[in-house]
């Protein structure tokens, strides 16, 4: 759950990611509206970029620590009268600490209540100063962002909203009831949802007893039971400034930035930053089925990725997107949807997290077709690592990472995701140029040996949803599929 009008942490690379962050897939991470900055010399024509990538935005990321521990990362940006902070903590589920749903409630409830307002009068309070307040709680993290115009008046009162929502809510028993009652409706949804039941399934096969095996948002024993003094007590513990990333950027002086970010530390609790959870350990492999009435059965298919500070990140996503993470032109597209029409869409990510996230391939077909399709995913996984990315196809990658790269600086709203994720992960402050550089640098070797450093073919956990029919076998390739395509999603 819990994406409440939150940023994504959009990740170049990850987030070229879902975002995935993602994902319905073992992530939970929507972006807000772009507010690109105005360049000197518009851009007339794309004939004018003549075959060279668009130009990106140079940042100069300034940080520092606030007296109470919280780092802070500040980029200016005067080309808008606004800024936007976004405050990223280790206060995701894998913090629940056996309560499951613990993290994902806290942060649903921080807009609900604070001394002398309630929920409505929070609402018409950020409303009334024309700033947008949003939060999320996803596996590593939860975070909440403001959007405010600079001008004093209009800032000054936001920020002293935002700072009693974040540092000092009340979690008022009326609302608490009531997002319960919507959390336990949503999992009575998921049991109608084959690729959430799916997802769920893959994690606790993925990661055993590790916290990330858990959903999020908890499940219907664990949110009835959750009471006041557990969330105030993981508020405490979980949203101290110590714990907490502040990351700003937008129409402010470095004075300003450092005066907002004082006053949001010292409106947080005390207390250092919480460990992350431990590695996880290596999974059986195998394949899970769950029966679902369905004319279509879902395939989802993992293993253990990286950590987000893996120095091999940079080729692991490039190789990623030849392999499946990109759209069309893909070798899991190529193969699956367009040579045979088995579905509408096969997509493969690496999640890279605090510890080693997953890396998943999913889709869904014709139920009749899944085990043939199954085999076919998985004899191009194992061909691709025996095999690597052709020349023409990383060199196709690295053109396209090209041109989708400016997006990351693109807005103020995206820089601010970046940066948050930048100080949450403790990566270089030149982590977006640093990846770029190391991307273009790459060869084919050294994708196919980051490929096979970190995947295997015959280590694979499966999950498959979907009725137990008799199989048919697969059409063969061809350059114009009789059916196209199947598979279309159903949820």
């Amino acid at each position: 759950m819990s994406d409440r009008r939150a940023p994504r942490q959009t990740f170049v690379g990850a987030g070229l990611f879902a975002l995935a962050l993602s994902a319905c897939t073992l992530l939970s991470a929507p972006a807000h509206a772009a507010d690109a900055a105005k360049p000197a010399n518009g851009l007339q024509s794309l004939a004018e970029l003549d075959g060279k990538a668009p130009s990106r935005r140079q940042l100069n990321v300034q940080n520092w620590k606030t007296a109470e521990g919280a780092r802070v990362l500040f980029v200016e940006a005067h080309e808008l009268p606004m800024f936007d902070l976004r405050l990223t903590f280790a206060a995701g589920s894998s913090q629940d600490a056996g309560t499951e749903g613990l993290a994902t409630l806290t942060n649903a409830m921080l807009n609900e209540g604070v001394a002398g307002k309630d929920v409505t009068a929070i609402a018409q309070g950020f409303e009334g100063l024309g700033a947008d307040f949003g939060n999320g709680a996803y596996r590593d993290m939860a975070v909440a962002s403001l959007r405010s115009l600079s001008a004093a008046d209009k800032r000054q009162p936001a920020l002293k909203l935002f700072a009693d929502v974040v540092g000092k809510p009340t979690f008022p028993e009326d609302s608490l009831k009531r997002i319960k009652n919507q959390m336990l409706a949503g999992f009575e949804y998921d049991k109608q949802n084959p690729a959430k039941l799916g997802a769920n399934a893959l994690s606790s096969k993925l990661y055993g007893t590790h916290p990330y095996a858990f959903p999020s948002d908890g499940n219907a024993k664990s949110i009835p039971g959750i009471t006041q003094a557990q969330l105030r007590a993981f508020h405490a513990k979980a949203y101290a400034a110590g714990n907490a990333v502040i990351a700003l950027v937008g129409d402010l002086s470095r004075s300003e930035a450092e005066a907002i970010a004082a006053q949001v530390s010292a409106a947080l609790p005390k207390g250092p930053a919480l460990p992350a959870p431990a590695q996880p350990s290596e999974p059986k492999p195998g394949i899970t089925h769950i029966d679902y009435a369905s004319k279509q059965t879902h395939l989802m298919l993992a293993e253990l990725g990286i950590d987000r500070n893996d120095p091999d990140w940079a080729a692991l996503s490039l190789g990623n997107q030849i392999l499946g993470g990109g759209a069309f032109g893909t070798r899991l597209m190529s193969e699956v949807r367009e040579k045979r029409g088995l579905t509408y869409g096969v997509y493969s990510s690496f999640t890279p997290m605090q510890v080693r996230g997953p890396f998943t391939i999913n889709l869904q077909t014709r139920a009749e077709l899944s085990e043939g399709t199954l085999k076919l995913v998985q004899d191009l996984l194992a061909d691709y690592l025996k095999t690597g990315p052709t020349q023409q196809e990383l060199d196709d990658a690295k053109r396209e990472l090209a041109g989708s790269f400016p997006l990351s600086t693109a807005s103020n709203a995206s820089i601010v995701g970046q940066l948050g994720a930048i100080g949450f992960y403790n990566l270089p402050l030149t982590w977006l140029e640093d990846f770029m550089q190391q991307s273009q640098a790459l060869t084919v070797e050294q994708v196919k040996t980051a490929m096979n450093k970190h995947l295997a073919a015959d280590k694979l956990v499966i999950v498959t949803v979907g009725p137990k029919v008799p199989q048919k076998p697969l059409p063969p390739p061809t350059e114009k599929p009789a059916d196209q395509p199947l598979g279309v999603p159903e949820h």
